[in-house]
């Protein structure tokens, strides 16, 4: 009886959430729509990745950072609607002025870090890649552009949501990981037209380490309760990047393979982008429910914490079919090549499936282990959930590719 008993428990939340979870489902479907852009934009670029090597490296890092930062300030700003200490001002001491400014001092630096890490992994592992300076040009203007653009959308994001009563934890973090990915790899490949020329690529690598020093430094200057969100971001600085770098340095170790089936190419920004997308919404319900006191930091899951966790897993099952079929259709429809329809479909949703897992006890210890150590679960959760996902997403989907019957090796 206690089986049944508990079915019911979970179906009466669920339609207790229902509007939390409708919330959530559209935001997915809509970001995965838009995450696709970014898909459409990397299956189409291949003669770019082939001229200028190395840039695989960098495009998961810059745009994983992008989402991070960005789904860091969208999880700060709904703790900040649920526990009453959110208001529409732009005064020095307002949560809007601060994250903007944290936002801005996160992107300038771990764009810039980003460029040496993949520099070094290509070193490291044996890659082509273009030189320091061109890394540094490209992530360092193609992600603040991407960065400018993210900020914005989410800040819209938090005062709508704020206006009329949207869960932000639910909403925000997937539409805001979706438009980093929609915005900024296209932006990364407008920046590649300014390495064209070494000289003027080494002047604008000059002025970027320029722009990095004088931005940490304001950041550094700038109110307690900034200073705060940038020393607690730094482990998540340093650490996240090395994860996406490591994924990007996959990709390119299998870039020829990659290049015979350019379709797959598409389906890599949404499939890796919901599967942090999700881990970020568990966090982030995690972290809110923290903060007022509704489950407490423990080493098994309490009961609102598994029925959230029942949310994610529905709405992860639904996406990541939908990824693998409108992922197909655009691929036939544009003309680039994939293995095979059902073979594509099929391969997307078992990556899913080996996600799935990961999503749940990512999404939950980092948010319980976070708080156990008296750090914000804002800060740190929902950004190293998101890091590892990228790479863990990646691993996946070669490995659901390779399981079913796709060659990714020799």
């Amino acid at each position: 009886m206690a089986f049944p008993r508990r079915a019911r428990t979970l179906w009466a939340y669920w339609r207790s959430e229902r509007r939390t979870l409708r919330q959530g489902l559209v935001a997915l479907v809509l970001s995965t729509l838009a995450s696709f852009v970014a898909g459409l934009t990397l299956g189409s670029i291949t003669g770019t990745l082939q001229e200028l090597p190395g840039l695989f490296i960098l495009i998961p890092a810059s745009v994983g950072m992008r989402g991070v930062i960005s789904g860091t300030t969208g999880a700060r700003l709904g703790t900040a609607i649920a526990i009453g200490l959110f208001d529409v001002s732009w005064r020095r001491d307002g949560v809007l002025r601060q994250n903007v400014v944290v936002g801005l001092v996160l992107t300038l630096a771990s764009s810039f870090y980003i460029a040496v890490l993949a520099r070094l992994s290509a070193l490291a592992f044996g890659e082509p890649s273009i030189p320091l300076p061109d890394l540094v040009t490209i992530s360092v203007v193609g992600g603040t552009l991407g960065a400018a653009l993210v900020l914005i959308a989410t800040l819209g994001l938090a005062v709508v949501s704020f206006r009329r009563g949207y869960d932000l934890d639910a909403v925000g973090t997937p539409m805001i990981t979706a438009i980093g990915d929609m915005v900024t790899l296209p932006s990364l490949f407008l920046a590649t037209f300014l390495v064209r020329s070494e000289i003027l690529s080494d002047a604008i690598a000059i002025l970027c380490l320029i722009a990095v020093v004088l931005g940490v430094g304001a950041g550094v200057r700038s109110e307690p309760a900034v200073r705060r969100i940038l020393l607690e971001m730094m482990a998540v600085l340093l650490i996240v990047p090395i994860l996406d770098v490591l994924a990007g340095t996959l990709l390119e170790s299998q870039s020829e393979r990659f290049f015979r089936y350019p379709g797959l190419l598409i389906l890599i920004p949404p499939l890796i982008s919901q599967a942090g997308a999700l881990g970020g919404v568990l966090s982030s319900r995690l972290s809110s429910k923290l903060r007022l006191g509704v489950i407490t930091p423990r080493g098994l899951p309490e009961p609102p914490a598994v029925v959230d966790g029942s949310l994610v897993v529905v709405s992860g099952l639904a996406v990541f079919a939908f990824i693998g079929t409108l992922g197909v259709a655009l691929a036939e429809l544009t003309g680039h090549a994939i293995p095979g329809a059902g073979t594509t479909i099929w391969g997307t949703l078992l990556a899913g499936l080996f996600l799935m897992p990961a999503i749940l006890a990512l999404g939950y210890y980092l948010a319980i282990g976070t708080t156990r150590f008296g750090l914000d679960p804002d800060n740190h959760s929902v950004p190293l959930a998101t890091g590892v996902m990228d790479v863990v997403g990646v691993v996946a989907f070669v490995l659901a590719m390779s399981l079913s019957g796709v060659t990714f090796h020799g």
